[in-house]
């Protein structure tokens, strides 16, 4: 059902969880809640220091590291203007956790105990091990809301609000709504839904199960199935379960709930095994990937959620990030959703920045955060502290065909539904 709001063009992201695996030394660093102007970590007469944390290498090959320049992109354009009230932002760059715990924890001590940030925008790891460190130590911190933590503690914020659904917390349905808008209907369609075999797996598992069977569809497959420390050199266990899960048959759509180098292999493995049905994931809108003619192939046809506005809108806010872009590189890029998500935590943190205004604390700017809301952005409407609890609920999809995406779905606003 689509909430009766305005439409833009960009979708909802895939819910990830990781368990919170944190420890806390709050020792000799100053406290970020101080309200005395110039003592106030990070925050001088005339600049704000911000940092990020980016898993820019990872085991699988996977990385995030166009989300520094994402964020790079946003900074450099407010600081261009003027600043926020006066101050300059001084980005200290993202740290790479490497999608490690232990890497991911220290990296947020870094940031708070050594080089002194106000906030840290982005965050963008699967394993966000350092949140209770950062909310303990009052720190704002702004990235990709996939994982649990971004949805609850009060000094975290995810760009597209909390897409982890929570226990008396609500569902976004732009996923399955935007495959029966591809579909005509989910009437009398049946999903198979893969993840990996971890926490976020189950969890993912379980969220969408009940996601597209309320939006009508038949689940005939979820399985959180696939290990998550290897990529399988064989499909073919996998592909038989998922080709006869419905009666016998192949169900109409193919859900993976993985990152990129498990779907080319899943999506191949099932083109090869004659699938001729939808196939959709969340994670692989990225032109750098067209670039290898096995993975260009793999990945053809298929249907990718996006937590924002596709880069094919035609729109002003689309126009002026990739102008940002283009200054920040020094020279066209091909663009990806990290660079996106990169550019809109650094866009949520300055604007609710600029609303605390020039007497910049953490209290103000929690202040500030806790009446926030805006509209018409490249995630939707978005509104504080309600980000906090449940997703902004807006998405899109877009398909790849003959080498280039297009937009399949529109980004829409639907109804969330309520988490069981």
């Amino acid at each position: 059902m689509l909430r009766p709001i305005r439409t833009i063009a960009t979708t909802a992201a895939a819910a990830a969880a990781l368990l919170l695996a944190t420890a806390c030394n709050s020792a000799s660093t100053p406290t970020s809640g101080s309200d005395q102007g110039s003592s106030v970590r990070g925050v001088t007469d005339d600049s704000i220091k911000v940092g990020g944390i980016v898993s820019m290498t990872t085991a699988s090959g996977y990385s995030k590291k166009d989300t520094d320049l994402g964020a790079k992109a946003r900074y450099q354009r407010a600081n261009d203007e003027g600043g926020v009230n006066g101050r300059k932002i001084d980005y200290a760059g993202a740290e790479d956790d490497g999608q490690d715990p232990g890497k991911n924890l220290a990296a947020a001590r870094k940031l708070v105990q050594r080089e002194k940030v106000f906030a840290v925008s982005p965050m963008s790891s699967v394993t966000f091990s350092g949140a209770d460190f950062l909310q303990e130590q009052k720190v704002p911190t702004f990235g990709w809301g996939t994982v649990p933590q971004f949805c609850g503690p009060t000094y975290i914020y995810g760009f597209g609000g909390c897409m982890v659904p929570t226990p008396g917390g609500t569902i976004t349905q732009s996923w399955p709504e935007g495959l029966a808008d591809v579909l005509g209907g989910a009437k009398g369609r049946s999903v198979a839904i893969l993840a990996n075999d971890n926490d976020a797996g189950t969890f993912a598992i379980r969220t969408y199960q009940q996601s597209f069977a309320t939006a009508g569809f038949k689940v005939a497959y979820a399985k959180a199935a696939v290990p998550a420390t290897s990529l399988p050199s064989d499909w073919t266990a996998y592909t038989k379960e998922i080709l006869r899960s419905d009666g016998g048959k192949a169900p109409d759509v193919v859900v993976s709930v993985m990152q990129t180098p498990y779907n080319i292999g899943l999506f191949t493995a099932v083109k090869r095994a004659g699938f001729k049905g939808v196939i959709t994931d969340p994670t692989d809108y990225d032109p750098a990937l067209l670039t290898k003619e096995a993975t260009k192939k793999a990945l053809d046809g298929v249907h990718v959620l996006l937590p924002f506005e596709p880069f094919e809108s035609g729109s002003d806010r689309m126009k002026q990030f990739k102008a940002d872009i283009r200054k920040a590189a020094g020279k066209e890029v091909p663009l990806n959703m990290h660079m996106m998500t990169g550019y809109m935590s650094a866009d949520l943190f300055l604007a609710i920045a600029e609303r605390a205004g020039k007497e910049l604390t953490v209290a103000s700017f929690q202040k500030a955060a806790a009446g926030f809301s805006d509209t018409d952005t490249m995630v939707g409407d978005r509104a504080l502290p309600k980000g906090q609890r449940e997703a902004f609920g807006c998405g899109a999809l877009v398909q790849l065909k003959n080498g280039s995406y297009e937009v399949s779905s529109p980004f829409r606003c639907y109804e969330p539904i309520p988490f069981k």
